[in-house]
């Protein structure tokens, strides 16, 4: 119940989010530059940071030439730019970008001439590759920027995932353990019962060859029976070692067990938790897949 609850109330804070979205406009508009009112085209570009967006436009401006973009007092200026996508022939930029809190303004205007700029006239096929170009560099920009954030959020993501395959790999080897040592628990009882029957013989073995010693004279046949105890006790102390060796073996096995039985339920909640965090993020993840494509609808 309180994972649908979540879910529901990220889902309407991530359409809150897409609702918010600012889309690109471009629009015609007459601009100041210096002491000029100029016709311009003004687009604004959501999100994207300033200083990277700047350098795009200037790489835009001076791609195919050898002109350089001059900037004063945040006006930018490029004569003989070759701007292919608006006209075959150099022209002349004036161009501004614009910090606007959430978004840019980037505003330009185009001189083909001497004192002949572009501008909205019926039909003018100039103007509609002109705005093209400004609307498309804003568009391409806020792009990138989507594709990184959904960039992010997969990588996120993925983490989760691989997290989840850790903790589900975790709890198989746990109980993996917990089988693999129960039979060993089990074997281990089996050769203990085993070994101690070997033990209770060859201790009243020793007894009983022991008190006939007592009673033996010197002699070869009491050496051979002393030589004959001796290798009893060896095989007493080998047994009792045997003994404490599988002993041994059982208490780590049971040790490992109840660790096992310990963990397991924590990483079930682990792994149900991380559930619910790929769930949670998969909702993000779409939400930006949704923005992206939203963006690239955007005409």
């Amino acid at each position: 119940m309180i994972r649908s609850i979540l879910l529901f109330l990220l889902i309407i804070m991530v359409s809150i989010g897409g609702k918010a979205q600012k889309p690109v406009i471009a629009y015609d508009d007459s601009v100041k530059f210096g002491n000029m009112m100029l016709p311009g085209i003004v687009v604004n570009i959501p999100e994207v940071n300033y200083e990277n967006t700047l350098k795009a436009w200037i790489k835009e401006l001076e791609t195919g030439t050898k002109s350089r973009v001059v900037t004063e007092n945040s006006d930018m200026t490029i004569f003989g730019a070759i701007l292919k996508d608006i006209t075959p022939n150099p022209v002349n930029v004036y161009s501004r970008l614009e910090n606007q809190d959430s978004m840019l303004l980037l505003t330009a205007t185009f001189e083909l001439k001497k004192d002949q700029y572009i501008e909205r006239v019926l039909f003018d096929t100039e103007y509609a590759k002109a705005r093209s170009f400004v609307f498309n560099f804003a568009k391409n920009r806020y792009i990138e920027l989507v594709n990184y954030q959904l960039q992010v959020e997969e990588n996120k993501l993925r983490d989760l995932q691989k997290e989840l395959g850790s903790l589900d790999k975790d709890k198989t080897g746990m109980n993996k353990d917990i089988r693999s040592n129960t039979r060993l628990i089990s074997t281990e009882k089996d050769r203990l019962i085993v070994l101690n029957n070997d033990l209770t013989s060859v201790s009243a073995a020793l007894i009983e060859h022991n008190t006939q010693l007592t009673t033996m004279a010197p002699g070869e046949e009491r050496d051979e029976k002393e030589k004959y105890v001796k290798s009893l006790e060896r095989q007493k102390k080998k047994t009792i070692k045997s003994i404490k060796k599988s002993e041994n073996r059982i208490t780590r096995a049971g040790k490992t067990i109840d660790d096992a039985n310990r963990t397991i339920p924590r990483v079930g909640n682990y792994q149900e938790r991380t559930r619910e965090r790929i769930s949670e993020q998969e909702i993000v993840v779409q939400s930006y897949y949704d923005k992206l494509n939203k963006v690239k609808a955007y005409m």
